[in-house]
């Protein structure tokens, strides 16, 4: 059977990169730039869910290809779960990952500043979410993945993006996300976990198919 053909709503590489490897040679993967869709997509939902959703659905009416989108956030505990879904621009709209993490650290900070004896000690505790909405001819599918950890005090490591040199995931104490490798990084996750039950489904879905034929 010819690879399956699906778009994901995307223009990050390392993003592409994972999604391709957890899916593997069934399917081949586009972005949103090959077929000429430049714009940026919407995300003005005020859930992960939401977001994940509208980007797309953005997409499939565009162009009416399969595809698929995810929304990922950071849910610091002691923060009330920010920065959610303002992960990206927590520090402003240029989505500035240096800054967005410098506000976490100082937030957790001047928390840490105020616990007293009755409040006890700040939690670290910390977990990545993502949401991956899938449209598959026209039926919208959603799944999610979380990787537990902590934050870190001081950014650590040179791998990774976005918050990963903060992150410390449960998984590997004294090491943030950023200082672990690629492969270590994507066994554990939460976008992993989230196209790995995707994948699943599309597999069966897949499968049925093969038998059918």
């Amino acid at each position: 059977m010819k690879a399956t053909k699906i778009v994901f709503a995307t223009g990050n590489r390392g993003k592409l990169r994972e999604a391709a490897e957890i899916l593997g040679e069934g399917f081949e993967l586009f972005t949103p730039a090959d077929f000429g869709i430049t714009e940026d997509i919407p995300e003005t939902g005020t859930t992960l869910e939401e977001n994940s959703l509208q980007k797309a659905e953005f997409l499939y009416s565009q162009k009416g290809y399969d595809c698929f989108a995810d929304d990922t956030g950071l849910e610091v505990d002691a923060l009330g779960g920010a920065p959610g879904v303002y992960t990206a621009r927590y520090a402003g709209e240029s989505k500035d990952f240096d800054l967005n993490m410098d506000k976490v650290l100082s937030e957790l900070e001047a928390l840490e500043a105020e616990a007293c004896a009755e409040t006890g000690p700040v939690s670290r505790r910390a977990r990545f979410r993502s949401v991956v909405t899938l449209i598959l001819g026209g039926e919208v599918h959603q799944f999610e993945g979380t990787m537990e950890g902590t934050i870190a005090r001081a950014k650590s490591g040179k791998g990774g993006f976005g918050y990963d040199p903060i992150f410390i995931p449960d998984e590997y104490p004294g090491l943030t996300a950023a200082d672990i490798t690629e492969e270590q990084k994507n066994e554990i996750s939460h976008r992993g976990k989230a196209l790995r039950a995707m994948a699943g489904y599309l597999f069966s879905i897949r499968k049925g198919d093969e038998d059918k034929g």
